[in-house]
């Protein structure tokens, strides 16, 4: 078995095993069963439980952000904060990792959230200067509103991100129906409260789409080196 799809496996099982069970009671003899290798192969890849347990959170980052990429890549539109936002959501309706990660569910991350957020500081805050930025050069571009500081506007995109998130646990007897549905009033949302009303540049007199395509190549490159950044840290999390 090749070293990479080995290590695919393992962080497959590890992953099933923490959404079924909850960081507390894996063990590392668990995902050795479930990925049909020895302990010790395990062990060959990373140096502990949190290590790998850590590598999984780390892959439905990357994995997300890579999807994100795709999108702004296939259409410039997809840097408008409402249809990023709405991406975000659909990805974390979609997949349980990240679904955990973004309501911080302590049933299945236990002490694991406190790990992650001591060793992904660095990256935290580096995906914080990169949405700054992407907000600025928005601004720059006529494409969302510079009536409020650009750090406000980043709590509040985040805030109404956040509070849809956790509306998935705490309201879903209330929710609309599908998430398609919430998606787009999430979209809608956002766009309402932070972009123009047009999405244009009145002084230029562009459109949207030409505002857009103008806006993505900067921003495009702020994501791609979040995600370069998030695969180095995948990587130091394995066994040297």
């Amino acid at each position: 078995m090749e070293q990479a799809e080995r290590g695919e496996r393992i962080l497959e099982a590890a992953a099933e095993l923490l959404l079924a069970w909850g960081y507390r009671r894996v063990t590392i003899d668990e995902i050795a069963r479930r990925a049909k290798v020895g302990k010790g192969t395990v062990y060959l890849h990373w140096r502990t439980k949190e290590a790998l347990l850590l590598a999984v959170l780390l892959r439905g980052k990357l994995q997300g952000q890579r999807r994100e990429l795709e999108r702004m890549r296939a259409d410039p539109l997809e840097i408008l904060p409402s249809r990023m936002m709405c991406g975000h959501y659909r990805d974390f309706t979609e997949d349980p990792v990240l679904r955990a990660v973004y309501t911080d569910d302590s049933d299945i991350l236990g002490r694991l959230n406190d790990v992650a957020k001591k060793e992904l500081a660095g990256l935290i805050t580096e995906g914080e200067r990169a949405l700054n930025r992407h907000l600025e050069v928005l601004r720059e571009h006529g494409l969302v509103r510079d009536d409020m500081d650009v750090i406000h506007q980043r709590y509040a995109l985040m805030a109404v991100a956040t509070g849809f998130f956790m509306a998935e646990a705490l309201l879903s007897d209330r929710a609309p129906d599908t998430p398609e549905t919430r998606a787009d009033i999430l979209a809608h949302t956002v766009r309402s409260a932070l972009e123009t009303p047009a999405g244009s540049d009145p002084a230029a007199g562009r459109s949207s789409e030409a505002a857009a395509a103008a806006a993505a190549p900067e921003i495009i490159a702020l994501y791609e080196h979040l995600e370069e950044l998030s695969a180095q840290e995948m990587r130091r999390q394995l066994r040297n």
